[in-house]
């Protein structure tokens, strides 16, 4: 569950900040297919790529990870 929830968190600040998921996949240096299951949650996304994602999107690695107690953040 929780990865579904980061997946649901990458794809959700993805578009907030206006990347498509080519132009998010260009600035990461991974194909289309990659991004899409990490935002499927089908793939899982490793420390150096949840810290790539973090970086472009101009948030921090905590606001990508889902909350372990399941309760939305404030």
């Amino acid at each position: 569950m929780e990865q579904y929830q980061l997946a649901q968190r990458v794809r959700a600040f993805r578009k907030l900040k206006g990347y498509t998921q080519d132009e998010l996949a260009k600035q990461l240096g991974v194909s289309i297919a990659v991004l899409g299951s990490i935002e499927r949650g089908t793939r899982k996304a490793d420390g150096k790529m949840l810290h790539k994602i973090s970086g472009v999107l101009g948030i921090s690695v905590d606001e990508l990870m889902p909350d372990p107690s399941g309760t939305e953040r404030k």
